[in-house]
């Protein structure tokens, strides 16, 4: 889907389901990371993470869509645009918006780098350690041996 049919889905869901048009730009945002979408204050512009789309489908878009209209036609009206204000909530279940989008971070949890390993030179028990530490400051936890960096 290019930003010009977006435009024209974002116009379409405004014009249909809220019943006032949408004067302002909708288009794809690469760099939106943990959110479907994104409501722009100043510019009163739309933002959609294109993941979104690609993950879960046209479906998902439009309720992404309808979420971030809700923000827009109450922030233009000088209404409770926040996710807390009873205006925005009440919104929400008139148009059957979503309250959040399909979680599009990965769960699963990812991996200590360990860049630096010391060794006892008493009794040869290994330490890895993400951050460099002053060998001539520590010693063995074990043995009280000096540290010696190994890698």
């Amino acid at each position: 889907m290019t930003n010009e049919e977006l435009q024209q889905l974002v116009m379409k869901i405004s014009a249909n389901i809220f019943n006032k048009p949408f004067m302002h730009e909708a288009y794809f945002n690469n760099r939106l990371k943990t959110t479907g979408g994104r409501y722009m204050l100043r510019t009163h512009h739309i933002q959609i993470n294109p993941t979104s789309f690609e993950l879960y489908g046209l479906e998902e878009l439009e309720g992404i869509i309808r979420h971030e209209l809700c923000h827009y036609h109450l922030h233009i009206e000088g209404k409770g645009y926040k996710h807390r204000d009873k205006d925005f909530k009440e919104l929400l279940k008139m148009t059957n918006s979503p309250r959040f989008c399909a979680n599009l971070v990965s769960t699963k949890r990812t991996t200590r780098r360990i860049s630096h390993v010391y060794g006892c030179m008493s009794c040869g028990l290994l330490y890895r350690r993400k951050i460099r530490l002053n060998t001539s400051k520590y010693r063995c936890g074990k043995c009280s041996g000096p540290l010696m960096k190994v890698e």
